[in-house]
């Protein structure tokens, strides 16, 4: 009896989202969930996982349930971030690098034509390296060439790197790349410094249809830019929505421009879930 009070009250605790709204719990096979972006064509949410799990793209209906699974042709070496074109092709970041010591840094594309294929499905290789990186890995204080985070806009991809640096802990650097098969340095546009008072490392971004709103998402809030041109993103006007809930939160996709949907990981008895998140404008 005392052990099944005890896990009722684990229960609610983990229930305890605050701010957060839960639309679904995600299934066991998104347990490590990384990469979020809403597909109106095709009324489905595509995601993935990271490091470890199948090449598989999923696609979820709004209410958690995965229907459909496209197993790819290539290999999961730590998959991050996931964004689409307006034409309808899927963005897979396999870019994730914790010790800023990697080589193969890639990001996947996958044509919508093959979005409703059976089989296993072919993907376009857009390769890249950072310039500014000589060492692999470089001294501790230099190392900003992990990235968790991306988005298509106008022909091309932006990448916000996630800081692993002992000296610059806070700084994102915003890269850009060409959204087609081939080998690319990538170029550096601007930098930004989260101010968050725990977690401020960039996990997710995402902009909206029109194009006149960014976020990067991080553990704690979510950090909006407005009032940008072109492809200024950093030099906007900035605002931060601090979360009511702790949890590990790896992905962000705009809904529409006041709500976004947001994903975490489940980490013992935490997250797991898919959410809404309303922006207090």
């Amino acid at each position: 009896m005392k052990n099944t009070f005890f896990l009722l009250f684990l229960s609610f605790l983990s229930c305890n989202t605050g701010d957060l709204k839960v639309i679904a719990d995600l299934p066991d096979s998104l347990r490590e969930v990384s990469g979020l972006e809403v597909d109106e064509n095709n009324n489905v949410l595509w995601m993935v996982n990271d490091s470890g799990n199948k090449p598989i793209l999923y696609g979820l209906n709004p209410n958690g349930t995965i229907i459909t699974q496209l197993k790819l042709k290539a290999k999961n070496r730590d998959w991050e971030d996931l964004t689409m074109d307006p034409i309808g092709n899927v963005y897979i970041g396999n870019f994730g690098n914790n010790a800023n010591d990697s080589k193969g840094l890639t990001i996947l594309k996958i044509s919508k034509d093959s979005l409703n294929a059976s089989g296993k499905i072919g993907v376009d290789k857009i390769n890249f390296v950072y310039p500014e990186q000589t060492k692999f890995p470089p001294k501790k204080k230099d190392r900003h060439f992990d990235c968790e985070a991306f988005f298509f806009y106008q022909d091309s991809l932006y990448l916000f790197t996630k800081s692993r640096s002992s000296e610059e802990k806070r700084k994102t650097n915003l890269y850009q790349l060409p959204a087609k098969a081939g080998n690319y340095n990538a170029k550096l546009i601007g930098s930004f410094n989260v101010y968050s008072e725990n977690k401020y490392m960039i996990t997710s971004a995402d902009i909206n249809d029109v194009g006149d709103l960014v976020v990067l998402l991080t553990e704690d809030n979510v950090v909006l830019f407005s009032d940008f041109k072109d492809n200024s993103f950093l030099n906007g006007h900035v605002e931060y929505f601090p979360f009511d809930h702790d949890s590990q939160k790896e992905s962000v996709s705009f809904k529409n421009d006041s709500t976004l949907y947001i994903a975490d990981e489940y980490v013992g008895i935490h997250g797991g879930n898919l959410y809404e998140f309303r922006l207090k404008k």
